[in-house]
C-alpha cells in the first residue's frame, strides 16, 4: 500500500490543465479565468459625488458661508456649465463633479431658502469626492487563475469586458458497479439497495466546476463493464465506484487493463478507503473508488477534488486542512491513515461516535473529516488536530 500523499503524486502525473474557451460574461460565474483580464475603461470615468449635496469651491467652505444655486447635477445628467466663486451646483450620489468644484457639502449641512445655501457650523473635513480611477484604471487587470465570484463578476462588467476566457469544464463520467444497486426511484429486489455514491459525488464535482454524468449502472459482467466503458468515450476522467477490490465479483481492475489502462497504483493506506485504484484509460484519467458510500464520499474530498483543482489549473495540491482542538481523550490510532466523520464548533472538533464506512446519515451529520495520521498516538483533549471542513 502506499500513502495519501503518494496516491495524490500519483494522481496529479495522470491529469493536466485542461484546454481553454471564451464565455460570455454571463455565463461565467463559478468557472476559472484561464487568461488575464484586462479593464477597457477607468472607473468611475470622472470624479463623482459620494454624497448628496451641493459642489462647491473647497476653498469657500467655511461655517456661515453662502453661495449661489446654479444648477443641478444627477447621475446620467451632468452639469454642463463652471462653478464660479460664490456659486453651488445641486448633486446628486454618482453624479459628475462639475468643473470649478472640488468639495461636496452634504445636504444635512446645508440651509437652503429658494437659490440660496447657507453652511452649517461643523463641516468637517471630508471632500465627499471619489476621484476619476479611484477604482480601477485603464489595463488594470484581474490575474488568472481564479474561480470567478459574485464580485469578482460585478467587476468584470465595471471594466466593461464582455467576454472571458476560462478553462474548460472537466467532463467526468461516473459509473456505478455491482448487481446488489437500482437507481433512486426504482423499487429495489430483496437483496438489492439503492445506488447513491454517483449522485453524491455528481453534486460534489459540479459544485468544483466539473461537468458530470451518470452513467447506467454496471452490473458484474465483464459485458456491462465494457459497455459502461464504451459510454464513457470522451470524458476527461473516468470514475468507477465499487469492484474496485478483490472478490469474485470484482472486475473493474481486470476489465480496465483489458482495455489498456495503464494502472499507476492501487491500495492506499487510508481509512476509509484502501481499495482504491487509478491509472489512464486511452485519453482519460481513470480512478476506480471503494463501493461503500462514506468511502467513495471521502475519496472524493480527498483525491477527485484536488484532481478537479489540477485539471482547472488551479495547481496541483492537497486538499486545504484546518485544525481545531480535540474535545475529548482519543486511543492509540491504526495502521492506517484515518479521516474521521467530525463536528466542528468554535475550534473544538468531536469525531463522530460511529465511523462505519457504510454510514451515509453520519457523513451528512457531520462538517469534517477529522484525520488521524497512521499509527497515531494517544490524544488529549485539547490537542491540536488537522481536519477537511466538509
Amino acid at each position: 500500500m502506499i500513502t495519501v500523499n503518494e496516491a495524490l503524486d500519483h494522481l496529479f502525473s495522470l491529469v493536466t490543465p485542461l484546454d481553454t474557451e471564451e464565455v460570455p460574461l454571463i455565463r461565467a460565474a463559478g468557472r476559472v479565468l484561464a487568461a488575464d483580464a484586462v479593464a477597457r475603461r477607468d472607473q468611475p470615468p470622472f470624479a463623482a459625488s459620494a454624497m448628496d449635496g451641493y459642489a462647491v469651491d473647497g476653498s469657500a467652505v467655511r461655517p456661515g458661508a453662502q453661495f449661489t444655486v446654479i444648477g443641478e447635477a444627477a447621475a446620467g445628467h451632468g452639469f454642463e456649465g463652471r462653478v464660479g466663486t460664490g456659486q453651488a451646483v445641486r448633486i446628486f450620489t454618482g453624479a459628475p463633479v462639475p468643473d470649478g468644484a472640488d468639495r461636496i457639502v452634504i445636504q444635512e449641512d446645508v440651509t437652503r431658502e429658494g437659490e440660496r445655501i447657507t453652511l452649517g457650523d461643523d463641516l468637517g473635513d471630508n471632500t465627499h469626492l471619489r476621484p476619476a480611477g479611484a477604482d480601477f484604471r485603464t489595463g488594470d487587470r484581474i490575474t488568472a487563475p481564479r474561480i470567478l465570484g459574485p464580485a469578482d463578476i460585478a467587476l468584470l462588467a465595471s471594466m466593461n469586458v464582455a467576454h472571458v476566457r476560462v478553462t474548460r469544464k472537466p467532463q467526468v463520467a461516473l459509473i456505478s458497479t455491482g448487481d446488489e444497486l437500482v437507481m433512486p426511484g426504482e423499487e429495489p429486489g430483496p437483496d438489492q439497495i439503492i445506488a447513491s455514491n454517483t449522485f453524491g459525488l455528481k453534486a460534489m464535482l459540479d459544485g468544483m466546476g466539473a461537468e458530470a454524468r451518470i452513467l447506467p449502472i454496471a452490473r458484474d459482467t465483464r459485458a456491462s463493464l465494457e459497455a459502461a466503458f464504451d459510454l464513457a468515450r470522451g470524458a476527461d476522467l473516468v470514475v468507477t465506484i465499487g469492484g474496485a477490490s478483490v472478490g469474485d465479483h470484482d472486475l473493474v481492475g481486470d476489465v480496465t487493463e483489458s482495455l489498456g489502462m495503464q494502472r499507476a497504483f492501487y491500495k492506499v493506506r487510508m481509512r476509509p478507503g484502501k481499495p482504491l485504484m487509478a491509472g489512464r484509460m486511452g485519453g482519460a484519467a481513470m480512478i476506480g473508488l471503494p463501493g461503500n458510500p462514506v468511502s467513495a464520499i471521502v475519496c472524493g474530498h480527498v483525491f477527485l477534488a484536488p484532481a478537479i483543482r489540477a485539471m482547472l489549473g488551479l495547481g496541483a495540491e492537497s486538499a486545504p486542512r484546518l485544525s481545531a482542538r480535540l474535545a475529548h481523550d482519543l486511543p492509540r490510532g491504526g495502521p492506517r491513515e484515518h479521516y474521521m466523520r467530525a463536528d466542528v464548533r468554535d475550534g473544538t472538533i468531536a469525531p463522530a461516535e460511529r465511523q462505519d464506512s457504510a454510514l451515509l446519515s453520519v457523513l451528512a451529520g457531520a462538517n469534517a473529516l477529522m484525520i488521524r495520521p497512521a499509527d497515531d498516538a494517544p490524544r488529549k483533549a485539547g490537542d491540536v488536530i488537522d481536519y477537511l471542513p466538509l
